[in-house]
């Protein structure tokens, strides 16, 4: 059993409890944390730009990032969304246990 957070970017926290709620009642996510009033700084199209996003970070399984990555693709208005996984070398043991109680097999 391994467990991932999903880091995802979103424009606006109305996006990002968009994203949230499909993806926990979908049960792909135990859980969804949204931060809001995170500031980026990227390249785009050969420019820097700088822009107000809202960050989603996602638990999980790790057998399923590639349904949510599709989820979130279906739902997300960029282009090119920032969905990347990161792995829980360490988890607590009764954490890794609600997780996986809280998703899909």
């Amino acid at each position: 059993m391994s467990a991932i957070f999903i880091y995802v970017t979103v424009p606006t926290e109305i996006d990002a409890k968009a994203i949230a709620d499909a993806i926990v009642t979908d049960r792909l996510a135990a859980c969804a944390n949204i931060i809001p009033g995170m500031k980026s700084v990227y390249h785009w199209k050969g420019k820097i730009e700088e822009a107000q996003e809202t960050v989603v970070i996602l638990k999980t399984r790790a057998t399923l990032f590639q349904a949510v990555e599709a989820r979130v693709k279906e739902l997300h208005k960029f282009a090119t969304p920032c969905i990347v996984s990161l792995p829980l070398l360490d988890v607590n043991q009764a954490y890794l246990d609600w997780i996986m109680a809280e998703t899909k097999p």
